[in-house]
Formats: structure tokens, C-alpha cells, sequence
């Protein structure tokens, strides 16, 4: 995950906000616990995400209670305890920031030099939870691979990442996954892969890097491309989402699912929709934006 999944905030009640914030210092808390002091520079609210997603399903509910944190001392926040799902989840953020940055090195990027702030915390998930590293480097290397080979074909592009995202939430889950819960991971991974080449395309063409989305559509900038291949776009972004929407309808929740329905269900398009038109400021790309469904 790559720090793109969030809610809509202002269809956000006040309750799920508090909840949403208070699952992310959790998380933090739980990656210093589990996977050292460097490594929560590397968390998301993707995790937060994950967090509610799985504790939801799972059927244990969370504890909230209010501590200080290094990065805001003077007021005690509402966060969650650290349990078995954090614990876990904090070894996946961990050893998915150590093989982005390994990637980010191989294509020469300046920030791939940050790899080492993570290489203690990843050896500790290597001993905690070795098949959260095997998940993960498995299908970064596939990703590798098929990149290194100048795939153009998107649906092949998309696919060790949403089978990463869907393993991963296999093994977090446990018993309580289904097939619905791979469906809806399996979608989540494939749009997580597309947004991510969708941001990096201005990038990607400038420096001549792969982008499947750049060898289907070969314009110089993103607002081409997604003029270009608009009809194509907006069929594979809302397949992903009704794939989403009836994936989500038949899972079973314990609690209260308000906040995984708001980011799932309007939070994930309106991401879409910010990357792929930018911000409407005028009537024409405020119509292109309502083409792509929430």
C-alpha cells in the first residue's frame, strides 16, 4: 500500500473520525513495538484502513485510550491498544515500505536510499511473521519481473499487487476470510497498483521509466493520457468498484462498518477521480469527474 486509501471527510461522522485517528496511533504504537522506532516513519493511513477492515471482521473490537506520542507531546490523544491484528499489521507496513524502497533504489530514485531505516525493523518481521516477507517479496519481484519485461498489458501489470494485498489480508484474517474478503482485496490491490501509476505518470514519462499506462496511451502528461484513454479508464476503475461494492455487501461485520463503507464506498473514487482530473475547477472537468462512480 502506498499511502492512497482514505475516507471521504466530509461524509465522515465525528464518531469514525476519532475511531479512524485514534487506529492509526495504534498501528504506530504497535510498529515501535514490534518493529522498532524507525520503522513508524513509514506508516499510512492505508494501515488505519486495514485496521478497522480486519478488527471489524474479525469480531474484536478495539480498546481506545488516550496517550501522549512523540510527535505531539502536550496533549494526550485517543489511540488504540496494541493487540494481536496491530501487531501483525505493523510487520506488513514495515515489510511492504522495505521492498518499495528496495524498488525505488533499483529505479535509481532518490528516496531508495532511505531503505536502511527499515532493514532492523524487516529482520524483525523475518522472525515474527516470515510469511508476511515471503508474501511480500514473492510478488515484488513478479512485479519486478513483468516490469523488467515492458508489460503493457494493464490487467497483467495490476496482478502481483492485488495478490499481495489479497494474501496478506488471508493471513491477517485467518479463519474469518472468505472469498468475498479476497474479492474485495484482490479489487483494493489492482486499484492501489493503477492510482500509484496514475500519480507517477508525469514522473514515469519524463524519465523514460516504466508505466503500463504510458505504453497503452504514449502521451507526454496525465491530463493526455486521460483524455486520450478516458472511455477505457473510467470502464476499468468502475468494474473495480462495483467488484468492491459486492464484494463488501457479503462480508460479514461484527460492529458498526461506517467508516471501511465511507472509504471504501466514497473515499477510494474520489481518490480516483483527484489523480486522474485533478481538482474541478470548472463545469467540464467537474462532468468528467462525475463519469468515474462512487
Amino acid at each position: 500500500m502506498f499511502g492512497y486509501i482514505g475516507p471521504d471527510r466530509p461524509y465522515l461522522f465525528i464518531k469514525d473520525e476519532t475511531l479512524y485517528k485514534a487506529l492509526y496511533c495504534g498501528v504506530c504504537r504497535s510498529i515501535a513495538a514490534e518493529c522498532g522506532q524507525m520503522a513508524r516513519s513509514a506508516l499510512t493511513y492505508d494501515i488505519a484502513f486495514m485496521s478497522a477492515l480486519v478488527h471489524n471482521i474479525r469480531g474484536e473490537d478495539v480498546k481506545i485510550v488516550r496517550r501522549r506520542c512523540p510527535v505531539h507531546p502536550l496533549r494526550r490523544r485517543p489511540m488504540t491498544e496494541k493487540d494481536e491484528i496491530t501487531g501483525i499489521l505493523a510487520c506488513a507496513n514495515t515489510a511492504l515500505a522495505y521492498f518499495k524502497l528496495s524498488d525505488d533504489k533499483a529505479d535509481k530514485e532518490a528516496r531508495g536510499a532511505l531503505r536502511f531505516l527499515y532493514s532492523g525493523g524487516y529482520k524483525k518481521v523475518l522472525k515474527k511473521h516470515p510469511r508476511i516477507a515471503e508474501i511480500v517479496s514473492e510478488q515484488m519481484n513478479a512485479q519486478q519481473k513483468l516490469e523488467k519485461e515492458g508489460c503493457a498489458v494493464i490487467d497483467m501489470a495490476c496482478e502481483p499487487t492485488a495478490l499481495m494485498m489479497q494474501q496478506l489480508s488471508r493471513y491477517v484474517l485467518g479463519e474469518y476470510a472468505t472469498e468475498h474478503t479476497d474479492g474485495l482485496m484482490y479489487a483494493i490491490g489492482k486499484w492501489v497498483y493503477l492510482i500509484d501509476a496514475l500519480d507517477d505518470y508525469d514522473k514515469d514519462a519524463k524519465k523514460g521509466r516504466y508505466n503500463v499506462l504510458y505504453l497503452n496511451y504514449g502521451e507526454k502528461t496525465l491530463q493526455a493520457a486521460a483524455e486520450k484513454g478516458r472511455n477505457e479508464l473510467i470502464f476499468i476503475f468502475d468494474s473495480l468498484f462495483a467488484d468492491m461494492r459486492q464484494h463488501l455487501a457479503a462480508i460479514k461485520f461484527h460492529f458498526n462498518h461506517d467508516l471501511t463503507d465511507n472509504i471504501i464506498l466514497r473515499g477510494i473514487p474520489l481518490k480516483t477521480r483527484q489523480i486522474m482530473f485533478g481538482t474541478a475547477k470548472n463545469g467540464r472537468t467537474r462532468k468528467k469527474h462525475e463519469e468515474v462512480q462512487s
